[in-house]
């Protein structure tokens, strides 16, 4: 297993560097986190910087080392996140050029590449709760359609998307039937009749996510990807994108606000807490390794095609504790400014407790890891 990069691989990333350092003192200014319009137009500007650049296909057509270096120089530098396209360049994105059809490859990629259409995503469900199989929203075929029916929550940047990436029900439920094999993913185009977005306040005050409700909503079967109540496994490929590199950006990001508050410490005197230096010491040893684990993760990526392996989910597990740690661990260096609501350090904070909900919940990283790693028979 080789961790590190070629002579390639490093002019890659010297050329990246150049383009970043030219390139990102000439953006505009960033629009107000309630603006969602004004962050679509930034994030899908961005995207489109990216594609004119030759740097937008890293995500799909690149390997996964040079999409990791990619993602490593663009978070140091502090180049804007992918945003608004979140859903589109991290999970539907990957998924259709995995999994999609040639006709759908050309249909759906380019644009998102482009930045011209943003997706959202249609997973989960107010009753379903962790168990994503558990989904209710039917889907009926009539002629060349699907009539689909039911409601979906979190459901991210659905307020400004053009399509949402759908799971839904198209096979029977019982105990000859187990409910994973009756699901089916659509795209599913967001100006259909029939469909209404309700924005969700987030705690932090954002609203990126949103209830869905479909009332008989006509979807074409030709945006059915893959077999029909095959969706579980097309699923499954979404999810391991999900859980393993879509973080990775995150974990560089950790690492320099790591960096931050060791030197906010130094400043207001909170260094000469021992304990405080041993936290800060084990969380900088934490996120090391959490970076080693994705460079581990993207080589046997690598050797897979692409898509990423169950490693994913180890990945998942610790990150999102450990960055609910650094974050609890901030609040302890800036004192009562970490106190303060309209604060960036309040915001990721207070952001910091979904990450062992989003993504799947850390149970179900747990039952992952215990089945397909460690091969221990499932819970009853």
């Amino acid at each position: 297993m080789d961790l590190g990069y070629t002579q390639e691989e490093e002019e890659f990333r010297a050329r990246l560097r150049e383009w970043l350092a030219v390139v990102l003192p000439k953006l505009p200014p960033k629009p107000s986190p309630a603006d969602w319009p004004g962050r679509r137009t930034y994030d899908a500007g961005w995207q489109r910087m990216l594609y004119d650049a030759g740097y937008a296909d890293l995500h799909w057509d690149a390997s996964p080392t040079r999409r990791l270096i990619f993602l490593e120089e663009t978070e140091r530098a502090g180049a804007p996140y992918v945003g608004a396209n979140f859903v589109g360049l991290l999970h539907a994105g990957p998924t259709i050029a995995a999994e999609g059809s040639a006709a759908q490859r050309e249909r759906w990629l380019p644009p998102i590449l482009r930045g011209e259409e943003i997706w959202c995503q249609g997973f989960s469900e107010p009753d379903a709760g962790s168990d994503l199989a558990a989904l209710r929203t039917r889907a009926v075929r009539d002629g060349d359609d699907y009539v689909v029916t039911g409601s979906k929550i979190w459901t991210s940047h659905a307020e400004v998307a053009d399509w949402c990436e759908l799971l839904v029900r198209t096979g029977p439920v019982g105990a000859a039937a187990p409910k994973h094999r009756g699901i089916t993913w659509l795209a599913m185009p967001m100006d259909a009749p029939g469909i209404t977005v309700r924005p969700l306040r987030t705690l932090a005050g954002s609203t990126e996510f949103a209830e869905v409700f479909l009332d008989e909503v006509r979807v074409p079967a030709a945006n059915r990807v893959g077999a029909e109540n095959d969706g579980w496994r097309v699923t499954m490929v979404t999810l391991s994108f999900e859980r393993g590199t879509a973080f990775v950006g995150e974990v560089v990001a950790c690492r320099r606000v790591l960096g931050e508050l060791a030197r906010t410490a130094r400043g207001n005197g909170r260094w000469d807490d021992p304990v405080l230096r041993r936290k800060l010491g084990r969380l900088h040893a934490e996120f090391g390794a959490l970076w080693r684990l994705t460079q581990w993760n993207v080589s046997e990526a690598e050797r897979s095609g692409g898509v990423p392996g169950v490693g994913g989910s180890v990945f998942k597990l610790r990150y999102s504790h450990a960055r609910q740690e650094l974050y609890d661990t901030a609040a302890e260096v800036l004192g009562a400014g970490s106190l303060c609501l309209d604060g960036e350090w309040t915001a990721d904070r207070l952001s910091s407790l979904s990450y062992t909900i989003a993504a799947g919940t850390s149970q179900i990283q747990q039952n992952i890891v215990a089945e397909r790693i460690l091969g221990l028979p499932k819970g009853r």
